[in-house]
């Protein structure tokens, strides 16, 4: 897995958690991102529109350039030219919309108004040439509780070189602030997050472990996006192109669809992300998706099954059979199959009571995925890996390319791999747990040992490793006949077992002999320090 260099850091996260707490007081924190965020947003289109300005500027006034001309009326068209922005997928921003415009207003007693009315004028900019952008940036900060010193304030903190695209050209600073105060903001919002983000490590794992080089990628809950950017991240660092992948998406909630749309758009991605339920309104019903990477809502219950035509095409059988209105986790997973093309991938996350569920309506679809052949690869997650839910949660990797048809993959249509990644991971804090690099290079390298033909080896789980092999307590290779006597059950430790100890040459007699001397000799101190503080307390 050859990697790119990565880009040059700059730190900017003290100078972005000062604009965030300029909103404190007048806005709750869960509500932060609904300001901060479309102010980056419309920094981010306003810099790249002035680059582009100063670019032409350059090229016009250059006399080895095909632009070069004297001419003032020419200039003025070249600089005035749509095309000549739009064909680097730049917009030419009006004056009062642009960055420059708020930072000189910044201390107007009016300075609300003229945020909101520069979010009306990008708003409708951009909807001359992207349509799906219309309603991108809502009139917000009028009718907020928020102070014009406060809202100046915050446009003078974002204004800091060190959060300009123009200052750091090579730095995506502006996704990469955009993508912290996503993570942030998830941790003030509590449960509320799930439905915006997941922790950086849960996908940079799917990522990996899917490869998703080129083709189209679907996310049927995709949130603010996160799903999308780290695929982009994974192109970058593995020198790929990112004109080869299309990006479709689905995602309930309003407010979360305009958060992904800033996002795809700040790393100047093309995409077609729509509103609506993806179970009971697919809206991209034709759609096969060569690469599935989602974290859906767990344990959806109560989402009315009833509603579904009786012959939907998602379904593997009889509706009464194969839904249940209890739990909508096996509605998803026929819906991502729905979407998979004849070579296609999915990486789902889900909650662990999938693996072993005997609700008719979602055992039946279990049982139905195992006997075809349609589950791949399951990965059982550690705790404390996700902010917004304490639900214990696993991995399902399905594929139609089971058959070693396509690309680098062998035939492994009677098997299915389990990777227990229970004792993995790092506690960044006191509430959540993270993947390191090396964690996410040892489970997708695991995968890939298994997965790829055998003149196909990524790098392995080790450098000595050319084959896959078992390891006890991390992973196992099930034929699916196994997976059958076990009534279906997919919980990796039941195949995996325990990782062996290591022998420390002690006779099991022995162990105990010392066991039991040193618990009499604690014993012993613990009754001479009672007596002693009977005594002290007998002196008061």
């Amino acid at each position: 897995m050859s990697k790119t260099t990565v880009k040059a850091d700059i730190n900017f996260e003290q100078e972005l958690w000062k604009a965030a707490n300029e909103l404190r007081g007048a806005v709750a924190e869960n509500q932060y991102k609904d300001y901060v965020l479309p102010m980056i947003f419309l920094k981010h289109m306003s810099e790249r529109y002035e680059m582009r300005r100063e670019e032409l500027t350059a090229l016009v006034h250059d006399k080895n350039s095909n632009y070069f001309t004297t001419d003032e009326a020419e200039i003025n068209y070249v600089l005035e030219d749509a095309d000549e922005y739009l064909s680097k997928n730049v917009y030419i921003i009006p004056q009062e919309a642009t960055w420059e415009y708020l930072k000189s207003n910044a201390e107007q007693d009016n300075i609300k108004v003229i945020v909101d009315d520069a979010f009306d004028v990008l708003d409708a900019t951009l909807a001359k040439f992207r349509p799906d952008l219309k309603g991108i940036l809502p009139r917000i900060f009028v009718k907020s509780q928020l102070t014009a010193r406060q809202v100046g304030g915050l446009i003078n903190l974002l204004s800091n070189p060190k959060l300009s695209q123009k200052e750091n050209p090579e730095s995506d600073v502006l996704g990469r602030v955009y993508e912290y105060y996503i993570g942030k903001f998830a941790l003030a919002e509590g449960s509320g997050a799930g439905q915006f983000f997941t922790p950086g490590s849960i996908v940079r794992l799917m990522v990996e472990m899917i490869e998703p080089y080129e083709g189209k990628i679907f996310d049927a809950a995709c949130g603010s996006g996160g799903m999308f950017v780290q695929s982009l991240k994974f192109l970058e660092s593995h020198g790929g192109d990112k004109r080869k992948i299309s990006i479709y998406g689905q995602e309930r909630y309003d407010g979360t669809l305009r958060l992904c749309k800033m996002n795809l758009a700040l790393r100047d991605l093309s995409f077609d992300v729509r509103l609506g339920d993806s179970l009971l309104s697919d809206q991209f019903p034709d759609l096969e998706a060569d690469y599935i990477i989602v974290n859906p809502p767990f344990n959806v219950s109560q989402w009315h099954p009833e509603d579904l035509p009786e012959n939907d095409p998602r379904l593997f059988g009889p509706k009464e059979e194969f839904t249940t209105d209890g739990n909508a986790n096996f509605m998803w997973m026929q819906t991502f199959w729905s979407h998979l093309s004849n070579k296609g991938t999915a990486s789902v996350v889900m909650a662990n009571g999938a693996m072993t569920s005997n609700n008719k309506g979602e055992k039946n679809v279990r049982e139905f995925m195992v006997n075809n052949s349609m589950i791949d690869c399951i990965v059982r997650l550690p705790d404390k890996l996700f902010l917004t839910t304490g639900i214990p949660a696993c991995i399902f990797i399905l594929s139609k390319n089971r058959d070693g048809k396509y690309g680098q993959h062998r035939e492994r249509k009677n098997e299915i791999l389990f990777i227990d990644t229970s004792k993995m991971g790092t506690m960044e804090s006191r509430k959540l747990r993270v993947f390191t690099d090396a964690d996410i290079d040892k489970v997708a390298a695991t995968y890939h040992a298994w997965r790829n033909k055998p003149d196909c080896h990524a790098e392995l789980v080790s450098a000595s490793d050319t084959t896959y092999s078992n390891i006890d307590g991390y992973c196992y290779a099930a034929t699916l006949e196994e997976v059958q006597k076990q009534d279906y059950k997919l919980t990796p430790g039941i195949y995996v077992g325990t990782e062996e100890v290591e022998d420390d040459g002690v006779l099991f007699e022995d162990k105990m002999v010392n066991l039991q001397t040193t618990l009499q000799e604690q014993f012993a101190k613990g009754n001479e320090l009672q007596k002693r503080i009977v005594e002290n307390f007998n002196m008061l």
